[in-house]
């Protein structure tokens, strides 16, 4: 399929406002009773404040995904991870799945832990790790 992005010139976009009406100035004092054009003129001026908003920006997603991308590709390389916890313990293994809250840890010499997201400082792959805590 061929598509092409279509995008608006300044020209075309000057151009549609000056075809929008202009809203009319409203005089003090001056009100009109019910008459028989009273639902035209109502209905004229629902239609001139559409077109004179403009669209709201669209905020950005709360999820970017980057996330589950990370923990996909460590659990795919079966990559070891480190993960420190707020109260300063530190977990090593691999991930075996992951949730919206949890994480479950493989580790080699201690049983599997399953660790709540919230109870995470950070995480880190274990070969990062300096040389300077081993001496």
């Amino acid at each position: 399929m061929n598509r092409k992005l279509i995008r608006t010139t300044l020209a075309e976009v000057k151009g549609k406002a000056r075809e929008a009406p202009q809203p009319r100035e409203r005089t003090n004092g001056s009100h009109r009773g019910p008459s028989s054009d009273g639902g035209r003129e109502a209905s004229q001026r629902a239609a001139q404040q559409a077109a004179v908003q403009v669209r709201k920006r669209v905020p950005p997603p709360l999820e970017t995904n980057a996330e589950i991308f990370y923990y996909k590709k460590q659990i795919d390389a079966h990559t070891l991870m480190v993960i420190v916890l707020f109260d300063g313990e530190e977990i090593e293994g691999t991930i075996e799945w992951y949730d919206r809250g949890a994480l479950k840890v493989n580790r080699q010499s201690a049983p599997n832990l399953l660790i709540l997201k919230r109870n995470i400082k950070y995480m880190y792959k274990a070969d990062e790790r300096d040389g300077t805590d081993a001496d």
